[in-house]
C-alpha cells in the first residue's frame, strides 16, 4: 500500500492564518508540506491557485483531492479527521466539550481577532512594509482589546484554559495574533499584573512544543 503525501499548506510560515493551521497540524502530529508563496510578487492572485483559494488569500489546504480554506475551518476539518493522533482532545472528546471549544473560537473569530490583527497590522507589519502607522486607530483597538482580555481574565480565572481546564483548538487559535502583539506596546496587556490569569495562560499555551516549532519555521523563513 502506497504511503499517503502529506497535506499541504500554501502560504508563508509568517502568516497568522497560515501559522495557525500549522500549529494545529503539529499538534496531531500529522506530516505536512508547507508550499510558500511569494505574495509581493502576487502568486497568490494567479490562476492556479485562485483554484484552490478563490478569495487569493492564505492559507489554502490540500489533503490528496480535497482543497479548504479559512484557517479555522481547516483547523476544525484536521481534527475531525485525525480524532486519534496526537493531541486526541484538541478539539474535544463529546458534544458538550465541542460546543464550549467552538463557542470560544467564536469569541476569537468575533471579538479578539478583528482589533488584534489591526494592531498587528499597524505595529508589527506596517513598520516593516514602511507604511505610515494610524495612532489613531491604534489606540482604538488598543483600547478594544483591553475590553476583551478583560472578559478573558475573568474566565481564565475560572478554568485552566478558555473551553475548560484542558488546552483546546480554541487556546491554539489566539496564538498567531498574540505572538506578533508580545513585541509591540500592546504586549503589555497580555503580560502585566492587571491580568494575571491572562499572563498565565499566555505563558502556557506559547510554550508548548507545538507552537515552538512554529515560530521556528516563521524565524527560518
Amino acid at each position: 500500500m502506497a504511503a499517503l503525501s502529506p497535506v499541504k499548506v500554501y502560504g508563508p510560515a509568517m502568516s497568522t492564518a497560515v501559522s495557525r493551521v500549522l500549529a494545529t497540524l503539529i499538534e496531531k502530529d500529522i506530516q505536512f508540506q508547507l508550499v510558500p508563496l511569494n505574495m509581493s510578487k502576487g502568486e497568490h492572485k494567479k490562476p492556479d491557485f485562485l483554484k484552490i483559494q478563490p478569495f487569493g488569500q492564505v492559507p489554502a489546504f490540500q489533503d490528496e483531492d480535497i482543497s479548504l480554506f479559512e484557517s479555522r475551518a481547516i483547523c476544525r476539518y484536521v481534527c475531525e479527521k485525525h480524532v486519534d493522533k496526537g493531541n486526541k482532545g484538541l478539539y474535544g472528546t463529546n458534544p458538550l466539550a465541542k460546543a464550549s471549544i467552538d463557542q470560544w473560537l467564536e469569541a476569537e473569530g468575533q471579538t479578539f481577532s478583528p482589533p488584534s490583527s489591526t494592531l498587528v497590522f499597524q505595529l508589527a507589519f506596517a513598520p516593516r512594509m514602511k507604511i505610515k502607522q494610524d495612532e489613531g486607530l491604534i489606540t482604538l483597538n488598543h483600547e478594544k482589546l483591553a475590553k476583551v482580555l478583560d472578559v478573558y481574565d475573568k474566565r481564565l480565572g475560572e478554568t485552566r484554559f478558555l473551553a475548560g481546564d484542558e488546552f483546546s483548538l480554541a487556546d491554539l487559535s489566539h496564538l498567531p495574533n498574540t505572538q506578533y502583539l508580545l513585541g509591540t506596546e500592546t504586549g503589555e496587556l497580555f503580560t502585566s499584573g492587571a491580568r494575571k490569569n491572562v499572563s498565565r495562560w499566555w505563558n502556557e499555551i506559547s510554550a508548548r512544543d507545538s507552537w515552538k516549532k512554529v515560530v521556528e519555521l516563521q524565524r527560518g523563513a
